[in-house]
C-alpha cells in the first residue's frame, strides 16, 4: 500500500475521485456493450469479443476497489461554507489492485489477440501459453 503524502489540495483530489468515476461508467457499460453485441459478431470472433468482456469487467471492479480506498484515505471538509480542506484519514491507500488487474488483463489481452489471427491450433496453444506465462512474469517482476 502507498503511503500518501499530505498536502492534497481539493482539486487534486477531486480530479481523480471523478477521473476513477468516468472510468468505473466506461468500463462498465463497454463491458455490457461486448456483450450485447455478441450475437452480431461473427462466430470466429465471438470467443474474443467474450474475452474483451471480460477484461473490461476485470477492470471495472478493480477500478471500483481503487475509487473506494481513494474514498477511504481522505476527509474533504468546509467551514461555514469557506474553501474545501482535504485531510488524510490515515487509512492507506491501497494501490496493490492495479498490479493485480494487469495480472488477470494483460495475459487475456495477448490470448485475444491469438485467437484473432486465426493461426493453426496447435500454434494457438503454444504462442498463447507462452505469451500468457510471459506476460504474467512480467508484470509480477515489474
Amino acid at each position: 500500500m502507498a503511503p500518501l503524502p499530505d498536502g492534497f489540495s481539493y482539486a487534486e483530489v477531486n480530479a481523480t475521485y471523478n477521473g476513477l468515476s468516468f472510468g468505473i461508467a466506461a468500463m462498465g457499460s463497454a463491458t455490457i456493450f461486448f456483450w450485447l453485441q455478441l450475437p452480431n459478431v461473427t462466430k470466429n470472433y465471438r470467443t474474443a469479443i467474450t474475452i474483451t468482456g471480460f477484461v473490461t469487467l476485470i477492470a471495472t471492479y478493480h477500478c471500483i476497489r481503487i475509487f473506494d480506498s481513494w474514498s477511504e484515505a481522505f476527509t474533504v471538509s468546509s467551514k461555514d461554507g469557506g474553501d474545501y480542506t482535504v485531510q488524510l484519514t490515515g487509512s492507506p491507500f491501497n494501490d496493490g489492485y492495479r498490479y493485480v488487474d494487469w495480472l488477470l488483463t494483460v495475459p487475456l489481452l495477448l490470448i485475444e489477440l491469438i485467437l484473432v489471427m486465426k493461426l493453426p491450433q496447435a500454434e494457438t496453444v503454444s504462442l498463447s501459453t507462452k505469451l500468457g506465462l510471459a506476460s504474467t512474469l512480467m508484470v509480477a517482476l515489474g
